[in-house]
């Protein structure tokens, strides 16, 4: 089974390569090297949250299940499994936006859960690659936020085989889409920006100016609209990334950082303003 996941995610990471590297030349935002110093443990972050959330979400996403399957009054549990699948895809989507959403902004705002999510930022250079640069509790956390609404409305559940395919198809769209967010891409979409989130919007999310606050949504940027959160300005990017001081360089010491009773890291204004 470990050798089947380790070779899928071998032939995901070659399939990303061959559709961003060629990307990434031709329409690079800011010109830079793949083979980076940061590669190596990018690549480490790769496979690890490409193995770890699985297993992580499976106990509590059983006992949600059950516990929602528990607690939900049967008529509404009915009502939701005869709407057509279409419709409690596109539902389930919409909420699990919002729970991401959510899920997201406290990782910002609640300093206990800055302390992983602040690995993520920590890069100083956006390329596709970086989605993946997260810390397996931060990963873990904001699925299940992101999970969470779609169980408790009942269009999504592990229950049934059509309930299943709500939240994997969740999960793969957000993944894959969190690869193009990333991109070194210059690509903008104009009016349709609103609507559907781009790298532009994804990037101001990474900047090391004040308006890191902003675009948590991962692919409907219409919820930040709806929260006060969005900022896209029309022909400007970010001139820097990252966060301000340096995390360990070694990809276990950054595994561990968040555990150390006093992380030594700069907190986003809306955090360090809770302090």
């Amino acid at each position: 089974m470990l050798l089947m996941s380790v070779v899928r995610l071998c032939a995901w990471l070659v399939l990303l390569s061959l559709i961003f590297l060629p990307l990434e030349k031709l329409f690079a935002l800011q010109p830079q090297k793949f083979f980076c110093k940061s590669l190596l443990s990018d690549l480490g972050y790769f496979f690890i949250n490409g193995l770890l959330p699985g297993l992580l979400l499976a106990i509590p996403l059983s006992f949600l299940a059950f516990g929602v399957h528990s607690l939900v009054p049967h008529t509404m549990q009915t009502t939701v499994a005869a709407w057509p699948l279409w419709l409690r895809i596109s539902i389930g989507f919409v909420v699990g936006e919002i729970g991401f959403y959510w899920g997201h902004r406290w990782c910002h705002e609640v300093p206990f859960l800055w302390r992983f999510h602040s690995l993520h930022h920590s890069a100083e250079h956006i390329y596709f690659l970086i989605s993946s640069r997260a810390h397996p509790v931060d990963n873990v956390f904001i699925r299940l936020c992101g999970l969470i609404p779609a169980y408790v409305l009942g269009v999504a559940s592990p229950l049934t085989p059509n309930g299943s395919l709500v939240p994997i198809l969740i999960v793969l769209v957000a993944t894959t889409w969190g690869f193009f967010i990333h991109s070194n891409l210059n690509w903008r979409l104009g009016p349709l920006e609103w609507l559907i989130s781009t790298p532009a919007f994804h990037h101001w999310h990474h900047t090391l100016g004040e308006q890191r606050d902003c675009n948590y949504a991962s692919m409907l940027p219409w919820v930040d609209q709806l929260f006060g959160t969005y900022h896209l300005p029309r022909n400007q990017w970010p001139s820097a990334y990252g966060i301000e001081q340096q995390l360990p360089a070694s990809l276990g010491e950054q595994l561990l950082y968040p555990f150390h009773p006093h992380p030594p890291v700069s907190l986003p204004k809306s955090v360090t303003a809770e302090q």
